[in-house]
């Protein structure tokens, strides 16, 4: 039997023996006495790709955005970001239990927000109005299906944000893919943004990690409650070099999965029994929806034809690529819809 396919999400996949040797190569220490040269240099070359002062390497993405809005809030703040933001849907109500923050929920367009939506967000100044201290943007958007934010757009919401005087937190989770697919460059981030979060586990394949980018001010506070959440590790050297690793060997191979997925957008037009817009697919995300029967019921079909897909709604499955799905593996991707759905 063929290999499985798995489109479930681009945090799938394995290290690669490239990025293993680099992991079994790393000079380690101990990270809590910052003793580990290996991470301590990769949070200052990260740190400097983005134009930031202060990169603290972390477990999770969740862990990373939570620390952002942590130190820039206080209990009874209130958080602008979209209504399918990931710090709202997908971070275990993490925002209120750690940290007392609420959110404002806006309706963008494929989770992306404009400044002037962004500013219809902000409360009064009574005493019952909630403060607002930060806006967070997501990019590339997961729900949205891998959209990303335009120059012209970030600097008009920090301006926003900078003439209310609250914090821009961008979660990057996938910002590596918007960069890749608008041409920003990564400095460009930095000078939008107060806090940025990126993660190597995703776009970049690393098994474990993600970085904290911040001005110096912050960077105490962050480091004293990533201990205080558990994120306090040791000898993380090895997990450092495995993302150095993917920035170096898999960035540039963001632009195929990008393509793979407008391929795979404009094959699925074909079939009756599913709805895509392939001028919504501008990474590596591709949504699509069941027209006929449930989204459980093709999901286990594909699963049997060696596919994997994850639900994304009543109606919609998500399909994602990344850097071990090749061409071979989209063609026979296509076999199996053509098999199964012609």
């Amino acid at each position: 039997m063929s290999a499985f396919i798995d489109l479930r999400s681009d945090t799938v996949t394995r290290p690669t023996e490239g990025m293993r040797k680099a992991m079994y190569d790393a000079e380690v220490g101990d990270d809590v006495f910052r003793e580990d040269p290996t991470v301590n240099a990769f949070q200052q070359k990260v740190a400097a790709m983005f134009g930031m002062e202060s990169g603290v390497f972390v477990p999770s993405g969740t862990m990373g955005n939570q620390l952002a809005l942590n130190v820039q809030s206080q209990p009874g703040d209130e958080v602008i970001c979209d209504r399918t933001a990931h710090i709202y849907n997908y971070e275990s109500a993490a925002g209120p239990f750690l940290s007392g923050i609420q959110f404002m929920l806006l309706q963008g367009k494929q989770g992306i927000l404009s400044a002037d939506l962004v500013a219809s967000g902000f409360r009064g100044h009574n005493d019952w109005d909630p403060r607002t201290s930060i806006v967070a943007l997501e990019n590339t958007t997961n729900k949205g299906g891998g959209a990303w934010y335009t120059k012209q757009a970030l600097s008009e919401i920090a301006t926003v944000a900078r003439n209310h005087n609250v914090a821009l937190h961008i979660d990057g989770a996938r910002i590596w893919n918007a960069a890749v697919a608008s041409a920003i460059p990564l400095s460009f981030f930095g000078e939008v943004a107060d806090t940025i979060s990126v993660c190597f586990s995703k776009a970049l394949g690393a098994p474990v990690g993600s970085m904290v980018l911040s001005r110096n001010e912050l960077r105490a506070d962050i480091l004293r409650k990533r201990k205080m959440w558990g994120g306090g590790m040791r000898q993380v050297g090895v997990l450092a070099a495995a993302a150095s690793y993917g920035i170096h060997n898999h960035l540039p191979l963001l632009e195929e999965d990008h393509r793979r997925a407008r391929e795979f957008a404009l094959f699925l037009q074909e079939f009756r029994m599913f709805s895509v817009n392939p001028s919504e697919v501008h990474t590596n995300i591709v949504l699509f929806d069941v027209n006929e029967g449930s989204v459980a019921e093709v999901l286990e079909t594909l699963r049997k034809h060696g596919v994997g897909m994850v639900p994304f709604g009543p109606k919609t499955i998500r399909a994602v690529f990344h850097f071990q799905v090749g061409d071979e593996d989209l063609n026979r991707v296509k076999q199996v819809f053509a098999k199964l759905y012609t």
